[in-house]
């Protein structure tokens, strides 16, 4: 995996899911950011990956073994998720930004580093994917689905999917998730969350916009249809989105995605 320039001081723009307000009183960015890298451990414990599994034992008796979850429950797969994503989300559940109590609990008195090295951790993680989940859609929901993942729906200003998180929809480094293999309940929720308001990202928040444009039975029909789609063997994240899409630009502008 390549080195992320990440601003661990957690002061500059990387983060996907602060609020507005928040950002608009944030101090500069650090003149100097990090590069995030396996070694980033070593002032810490200097222990062996082995030893940092145990550490996350709190993490994968939730999220599954490796980070892997299932695509039946709720929570989410974390395994093999770009680490600048991962570590903005738990920066951004130690600050209160994402409200989820029982991980902003979890992580509220670590330290910079310390959410470097755990994202680095599950980044590097690669279990296979499971089997999709069975999600029972009636041919139209379904082709609505597909229609508004791949192309879009320009009526409604509404980019693909596959714009931003990569034509497989397994995202890019060093900080766009992938959208494959989780849990329709787990998409519902971000994107009604977003939807209403629930969860904000740093302005300009791309999501919040982009779901507000969708009426609930789009968010079913997408999130559906996600979730319903394999994943291929030994799929993982894009080293970084292909040229010819940063050369046209992202179809909206996401103040929670690293520079």
């Amino acid at each position: 995996m390549p080195a992320l320039a990440l601003d661990p001081s957690g002061r500059g723009a990387a983060s996907t899911a602060a609020t507005a307000s928040t950002a608009a009183t944030a101090p500069a960015p650090a003149p100097a950011p990090t590069s995030l890298s396996p070694a980033i451990g070593a002032p810490l414990s200097g222990e062996s990956a082995d030893g940092l599994a145990r550490r996350l034992a709190a993490c994968t008796s939730c999220h599954g073994p490796q980070g892997r979850a299932s695509p039946e429950g709720y929570l989410p797969r974390i395994a093999g998720k770009p680490a600048g994503y991962l570590y903005n989300q738990l920066r951004q559940f130690r600050e209160g930004r994402r409200a989820v109590p029982v991980m902003t609990w979890m992580v509220d008195r670590l330290p910079d580093a310390y959410l470097l090295e755990m994202a680095q951790y599950f980044a590097e993680q690669h279990p296979p994917y499971p089997r999709p989940q069975t999600v029972t859609l009636d041919a139209a929901t379904r082709e609505r689905g597909r229609l508004l993942v791949t192309t879009g729906d320009a009526s409604r200003s509404v980019p693909a999917c596959t714009a931003c998180h990569g034509t497989a929809l397994l995202g890019a480094q060093p900080a766009i998730p992938g959208l494959l293999g989780l849990p329709q309940d787990y998409l519902n929720a971000q994107l009604g969350a977003w939807r209403e308001g629930v969860r904000n990202a740093v302005a300009p928040d791309c999501m919040a916009t982009i779901a507000k444009r969708l009426a609930p039975q789009d968010i079913a029909a997408i999130t559906g249809w996600l979730a319903s789609q394999p994943v291929p063997a030994g799929a993982r994240a894009a080293a970084a989105l292909p040229a010819a899409v940063l050369a046209a630009e992202m179809p909206l502008e996401c103040g929670g995605l690293a520079p």
